[in-house]
């Protein structure tokens, strides 16, 4: 029987006490058994990287495993195929696009070709992708074109929002597509394309419209007769010269001008000869009235 002043005490000494407390504190054992270990291994693995030629032999190792897989079969793209252009426009990506197949799909920026694409002004709208069996998709959208406009370097074919599709050949190609003409021309289309649909018996005779000074439209007739168009209001001016020639065939007459530009006091410039009449016939109305 041992005597009492002689038993060791069971208490746990400070260290180990403090040691237990850390044990039951989430975060120290989370940074016990994660950040521990992970920067154990960081700090290991930058020693190692620290050596130039050990670096070397991993950036190779990896190109040569990525060149591996890229260079597989199934990852390899061999052709081309343009799906909803014509022969023209296809002809323009092939020549934006010069790709040498066969080529890796890991090599192939596809938003880039999309988004290179997309720039030619005869595109609206493009997607790439690449089909099993190795082809390289691009199927396109081409902008329709609704009217011909006539500039300085020759005839442009145009779509509803105003934007260039191409160039024309030639007016007999088109001869659906109503004609304008004038600086600015390609931002008024929906106005211009208006007042074609408004032209109802004068279709026939409307050679073009002209666009002034950025502003407004001219309507071109046959046997030179020309209509000035307001600012604003030009499709009602238009309705109202037509009810005009309707009622009393104006634009029958030998005219030049109908200025309707305002609204309120609209305007005729009859041709030299039909003045030269007027004049005379009113010399001689007038003779006779002082007889």
């Amino acid at each position: 029987m041992q005597p009492i002043g002689s038993r060791p005490d069971p208490a746990p000494s400070r260290w180990a006490y403090r040691l237990e407390r850390l044990m039951l504190t989430p975060l120290f054992r989370f940074g016990l058994r994660f950040v521990l270990p992970f920067a154990l291994v960081a700090g290991m693995s930058l020693v190692w990287l620290m050596d130039q030629d050990r670096r070397d032999r991993l950036v190779m190792a990896y190109n040569d495993l990525r060149t591996e897989v890229a260079t597989r079969p199934e990852f390899m793209v061999s052709a081309m195929a343009i799906d909803g252009a014509s022969k023209g426009i296809a002809e323009d990506i092939r020549e934006i696009m010069p790709i040498d197949f066969p080529i890796s799909s890991f090599d192939l920026e596809l938003d880039e070709i999309q988004a290179r694409i997309s720039e030619l002004p005869a595109i609206a709208r493009s997607a790439v992708r690449v089909k099993p069996g190795g082809i390289l998709q691009i199927l396109v959208t081409e902008r329709d074109p609704v009217i011909l406009w006539r500039t300085y370097d020759g005839l442009d074919l145009v779509d509803r929002q105003g934007y260039v599709t191409g160039p024309a050949r030639a007016r007999g190609l088109y001869p659906d597509l109503p004609l304008m003409a004038g600086d600015g021309a390609d931002r008024a289309v929906k106005e211009a394309l208006q007042l074609y649909a408004a032209a109802g018996p004068l279709r026939g005779r409307i050679r073009g419209l002209v666009r002034v000074g950025e502003r407004r439209w001219d309507a071109v007739l046959d046997r030179d007769q020309r209509i000035l168009l307001p600012e604003t209001g030009a499709v009602q001016a238009l309705e109202r010269v037509i009810a005009l020639s309707e009622a009393q065939d104006m634009l029958e007459r030998d005219l030049l001008v109908v200025d309707m530009r305002l609204a309120a006091r609209p305007t005729i410039r009859l041709a030299e000869a039909a003045a030269e009449d007027w004049w005379r016939i009113s010399q001689m109305t007038l003779g006779k009235l002082q007889q």
